[in-house]
């Protein structure tokens, strides 16, 4: 018990390196661990926009199916008068 007493109280260079290493490993791990959960979240959000979306693509497409118009438009039925 000596010794380790001894080692607490004047750790060698070499541990003292150790250490070091181990406390930046774990602050890169903890910004590393915040990173994911931001990402995770932008992820979810995305996911619901998404659902969002395409609920209402569905929502139109039904919408032009019931009041009986074309499938699918073409692009020159949209063009602006002054064309």
């Amino acid at each position: 018990m000596g010794s380790n007493t001894l080692m607490q109280s004047n750790p060698t260079p070499e541990l003292q390196r150790l250490e070091a290493r181990i406390t930046e490993l774990e602050i890169k791990a903890s910004f590393a661990e915040d990173l994911v959960d931001h990402l995770n979240q932008t992820v979810v959000r995305q996911q619901q926009q998404i659902e969002f979306l395409a609920a209402q693509l569905r929502e139109l497409k039904q919408q032009s199916a019931s009041d009986g118009g074309p499938a699918t438009r073409s692009l020159r039925d949209e063009l602006p008068p002054h064309y």
